[in-house]
């Protein structure tokens, strides 16, 4: 566990260091409503020095670090995720309200997931090859670090996305400055003190928690190269100004109002059981989750019957409690704006066929009750706009055409599912699909595959070899005809 004196100093340099103000960020239980934590409110003149921190480390050696050195340090890091598994997957859940079997299952597990992909494919990434043309001239090009990366990240999934964002940023040769959300700033801690003991050089990852005028500094300083950001499409549309303006790089993963087409062929049991994680995973509180679900009028009942059953088999409670499914939101201001969509769906007509309130008996903490909308128009605000609470609405069809136009009715982008038992059917609907993740009948496309968005849902892709691009830049060198002879 983190030593709680930690909480009083900043991660820069490999070491912990006074903050430059007397500011604090206070960490809220979204159970008990009471702080459990302060961590410092990070300055402009912290990410001064945390950018200084690791641009020294970059140009210090680690941009010409050897892939076995990087291989080495995100290998220790991976069995110290492993070995501290339970008391990361006890912060996150005490922070933001997760409830701890899926803190246990996903929270920790996936970035430890992340981890051994990029180590399996780090022995083969093209870091150097030879390319020839057909004029026959032949080309090194070299894959080198884009520099000193700016991660900022979420509270929904926070050591997830951090580690999403460091792992490759440390496998090509770059340095980070990491901004985890004000929400949920404690695993960030957890996890400095892992890369610590992982021998992370000093410099090469720098954790400053701080506000949105404070990231807003990060983002747009002359000595950070590349920015890389998940948040809202809002935010995200904001960043990328900020970065245009100095065509500094971007990646930004951002909203969703994902949609799941169920056909009526699909094995309903099976596809309400996935949506159990596929709709209300982390209490809704998940990008890609499936809010919006698709079925024709000869199947919408079924489906609603399910789904009721689906929902009464998932008590909220207390996220520490093995037995609680739906935990509280992460804070009184997200708790609002969900309650305000609840709001907007009742005076848009629709109807809750369960859920739509607070949960009984939890009149304290920030707790919504699992939501069912009915007589929801795909045009309505709460089809269109990401609500990020535990709320799905069910769309009927006329026809598979109408279900992917109303689909593909949306200004994000990021997921979507295809439920049916006709696999070649389900995957050619799937393509028809624009967003930039599909699952058919609930399988992930996994931790190899990337993932992102189109449209308002993002730029850039993460995971995969693709997740490794966009932390590189590539150099052609123009080779004489006899150094090229000797190269294979």
């Amino acid at each position: 566990m983190v030593r709680q004196s930690r909480y009083d100093r900043l991660f820069i340099a490999g070491d912990w260091v006074a903050p430059a103000t007397g500011d604090r960020i206070e960490v809220i239980s979204p159970v008990t409503e009471e702080p459990i934590a302060s961590v410092p409110a990070g300055a402009p003149a912290d990410i001064d020095r945390a950018v200084q921190a690791a641009r020294s480390a970059l140009e210090g050696g680690w941009a010409r670090s050897s892939v076995e050195e990087r291989i080495g340090v995100l290998q220790r890091l991976r069995d110290r995720l492993v070995a501290e598994s339970e008391p990361l997957a006890e912060v996150i859940t005490d922070e933001m309200g997760c409830p701890i079997t899926q803190s246990r299952t996903i929270q920790v597990v996936n970035p430890v997931g992340v981890l051994d992909t990029y180590l399996a494919l780090a022995p083969e990434y093209p870091f150097r090859e030879v390319r020839r043309s057909l004029n026959g001239a032949t080309a090194l090009l070299t894959r080198e670090p884009v520099g000193v990366v700016a991660a900022v990240i979420p509270w929904n999934v926070p050591l997830g996305i951090a580690v999403q964002k460091i792992a490759p940023a440390i496998l090509t040769g770059c340095t980070v400055v990491l901004k985890p959300s004000p929400e949920a700033p404690l695993d960030a801690y957890f996890l400095a003190e892992l890369l610590q003991d992982a021998g992370v050089p000093p410099g090469v990852v720098n954790v400053v928690p701080a506000g949105r005028e404070t990231g807003e500094y990060l983002v747009t300083h002359p000595g950070v190269d590349k920015v890389t950001f998940t948040g809202s499409s809002a935010a995200g549309r904001r960043i990328a100004s900020l970065c245009g303006q100095d065509l500094r790089r971007v990646n930004l993963e951002l909203g969703g109002k994902s949609a799941a087409l169920i056909l009526d062929d699909a094995d309903l049991d099976a596809t309400v059981e996935s949506l159990r994680l596929g709709s209300f995973r982390n209490s809704g509180q998940i990008c890609t989750l499936k809010t919006r679900l698709l079925v024709s009028p000869r199947r919408h009942q079924e489906l609603l019957d399910r789904l009721v059953d689906l929902v009464e088999s998932m008590p909220p409670g207390d996220p520490r409690d093995p037995a609680t499914q739906i935990g509280p939101l992460v804070s009184a201001r997200q708790l609002g704006v969900v309650e305000n969509y609840l709001e907007i769906a009742r005076s848009e007509g629709t109807k809750a066929v369960v859920g739509g309130g607070r949960p009984a008996g939890l009149d304290r903490g920030w707790y919504v009750e699992p939501t069912v909308l009915t007589g929801v128009g795909a045009d309505m605000r709460i089809a269109q706009e990401e609500i990020f609470g535990p709320v799905v609405s069910v769309i009927t069809y006329a026809d598979e055409d109408e279900a992917v136009a109303i689909a593909n009715n949306s200004t994000y982008g990021l997921n979507g599912s295809v439920f049916t038992t006709d696999l070649e059917r389900g995957l050619a609907v799937a393509g028809r699909i624009h967003t930039g993740t599909v699952e058919l009948n609930g399988h992930p496309s996994g931790l190899s595959a990337p993932m992102g968005g189109v449209k308002g849902s993002g730029v850039g892709r993460e995971n995969g070899p693709e997740g490794l691009e966009p932390y590189t830049e590539v150099k052609a060198i123009g080779l004489p005809p006899e150094l090229a002879a000797t190269l294979t």
